[in-house]
């Protein structure tokens, strides 16, 4: 019986994604109450994130880029992802000790804390969950991804529905879980990798399988330049219109629900988000990647629009689970994507491109819509052609296929 996707090290790599998600999850709740207990100013934490999303956009292909080096240089990327990794949990456990060292004019220095931390996560994001291309085969890639979609959905789920009760833990605590659960993440990467080959299904090459476990021939081939332009525009297209669909939900709520209960309806999205990563993952494999990706991202247009007109909870909760429906469809199908527009050695740059384009999008989404007073009605409709957009790069990706 034949074998086409490594399952132990795609749940580590679920891992990881959870653990990543968690971080953020923790730093977004924090962020603004750390400040303002150091007498920082409460608008400073729109701009930390502008930058350091504008950092990320540099970052992240950068180092995929150099991951790909590494792997042909040493066959892995292991050590630079959990050099990148470590990094990160360090500062993450320094970041509330601030509290205590950073009176007076030393708190100036937690701006470049919070920034060398965000800098750190780009370093190892893009190496590590490139791995995915040799973990799964092509045709199982959206199946795979499925995993971290689930893992990821849940980890994403605690800040609207357990933010109450990680804000009571208190900053010293929750950073430090985060830490061990990231360094938790990295020693089971390690440990769970692949210590042999996978046996090829019918009609696969092992040499393809070869190429992906880092155990033979490796062809390669140019780098389409046109196809990573399509890759960051669909980076671009999902990421603004996710962001923006996130900002628009609690104003449209305050504003014609006052009484809703948002982080219910923010909670909803995110479990069915988890809830539907397994079955969409399996629509994928039969409909084909690109095709499930279109039709998830035309879905998300057409919700968008609807969230300005939400008229109560319970409303609200239906929307937010269509939509999170739909959304895993997209989720699980950007890493295979990414990972087809680029040739298998260049698989780190291919998902690097791909979370550049999210960086921006979130650039131009924190520093345009955050706080601008616009009607939760002209929110969604950026939004939903943020996804058409996205939906374009992904239709017109076909031609530009590295494999």
């Amino acid at each position: 019986m034949t074998q086409s996707t490594l399952w132990g090290p795609v749940w580590s790599l679920a891992f990881m994604q959870g653990a990543i998600t968690l971080l953020w999850v923790v730093y977004n709740l924090y962020l603004v109450q750390i400040l303002t207990q150091l007498g920082l100013s409460q608008e400073l934490a729109v701009g930390l994130l502008v930058i350091e999303n504008l950092l990320a956009m540099v970052v992240e292909p950068l180092m995929g880029s150099f991951s790909d080096r590494r792997q042909h240089q040493i066959g892995t990327r292991l050590p630079l992802i959990s050099l990148g990794a470590v990094l990160a949990a360090g500062l993450f456990g320094v970041i509330p000790t601030v509290l205590v060292w950073g009176q007076g004019p030393l708190r100036w220095g937690l701006p470049l804390l919070l920034i060398a931390w965000a800098t750190a996560m780009a370093v190892f994001r893009s190496p590590a969950l490139s791995l995915l291309g040799r973990y799964a085969l092509g045709t199982q890639l959206p199946q795979a991804a499925s995993i971290l979609t689930l893992v990821g959905g849940l980890s994403g789920a605690l800040g609207p529905l357990a933010g109450q009760f990680i804000l009571g833990l208190g900053p010293f605590v929750a950073f430090t879980l985060g830490s061990a659960v990231l360094l938790l993440a990295t020693l089971t990467l390690w440990w769970a990798g692949p210590k042999g080959t996978l046996e090829a299904s019918p009609g696969t090459a092992r040499s393809d399988l070869g190429n992906r476990l880092g155990t033979g021939p490796r062809p390669d081939g140019p780098l389409g330049w046109a196809g990573l332009g399509l890759v960051f525009g669909t980076g671009v297209g999902v990421s603004l219109g996710f962001r923006l669909v996130m900002v628009a939900f609690p104003t449209a709520l305050a504003q014609r629900v006052p009484e809703a209960n948002t982080p219910l309806v923010l909670g909803t999205l995110f479990v069915a988000l988890a809830l539907t990563a397994l079955p969409a993952g399996q629509l994928a494999m039969g409909l084909g990647n690109r095709r499930a990706m279109v039709l998830g991202l035309s879905a998300m247009a057409s919700l968008a629009i609807l969230v300005g007109v939400v008229s109560s909870t319970a409303a609200g909760m239906v929307l937010a689970a269509l939509f999170g429906a739909a959304l895993s469809l997209v989720s699980n199908g950007t890493l295979p994507f990414a990972l087809a527009m680029v040739p298998p050695t260049r698989a780190g740059i291919g998902t690097g491109t791909y979370f550049s384009g999210g960086a921006l999008a979130a650039s131009v989404g924190g520093g345009l819509f955050s706080g601008s007073g616009l009607p939760p009605t002209v929110i969604t409709l950026v939004a939903a052609l943020s996804f058409l957009l996205a939906g374009l790069c992904v239709g017109f990706s076909g031609r530009f296929r590295q494999h």
